[in-house]
Parts: structure tokens; sequence; C-alpha cells
């Protein structure tokens, strides 16, 4: 399975659940694209500038993902994995407009 044939996000009634691999101290805070884990789980790859200290990284990942999906800061919290590199982010909302940003953000790229 490739990264063009998965989705590391599901859609529920409650708002969107995205797996997510993060880079701390990556350079710059954007997201990467897509990647398949050798396990096949599909992951977004982000990275962010901070450090990985006193929830920094967290912060910043949850704030650059609300940036992409178009929601408020506040819609966006890590669920699991927070001092692990593979997280699972949710965003409070409208699951499926959260899911078409983030697929315009890393699919349609050129």
């Amino acid at each position: 399975m490739s990264a063009a044939d998965c989705r590391p996000w599901t859609v529920s009634g409650a708002g969107l659940s995205v797996r997510v691999r993060l880079t701390p101290r990556g350079g710059r805070d954007a997201l990467d694209g897509i990647q398949v884990l050798s396990d096949g789980t599909a992951v977004l790859a982000a990275r962010v500038r901070a450090v990985p200290e006193k929830g920094a990284a967290n912060a910043a990942l949850e704030a650059l993902i609300a940036g992409v999906a178009g929601v408020p800061r506040s819609s966006v919290k890590v669920a699991a994995g927070s001092t692990a590199r593979i997280k699972t982010v949710v965003v409070a909302g409208d699951g499926d407009r959260a899911a078409a940003a983030l697929e315009r953000a890393v699919v349609a790229r050129p």
C-alpha cells in the first residue's frame, strides 16, 4: 500500500482523528505529506520548530493542524501519544471539512 492509496485520518460524528508522526526541532512548522510506516500504518508527517519539552512541540503541532484545517486552535488536541513520536490528534467539529482541508494541503501538492 502506498501513501497515495491511504489516508491517516478518520472522520467521525465528533470530528476528525489524525495519526501523526511528529519531528520536533524540524526547522520549520510544516506538513510533509503522508507516509506509510513499516507496519503499513499511514501517518501524516509533520515537523515543528519547537523542542519536545513541557508540551511545546505538541502545542505547536496543534496550532499547525488548526491552521491547515481552518479551525480554532482550541478545537485541536493531542489525544494520544503526547510523549511519543507517533500521535493521535483530534480535530473537533466538522470532520469532513477538516479532512478536505488536510487533503488539499498534503495530497494536492505539485
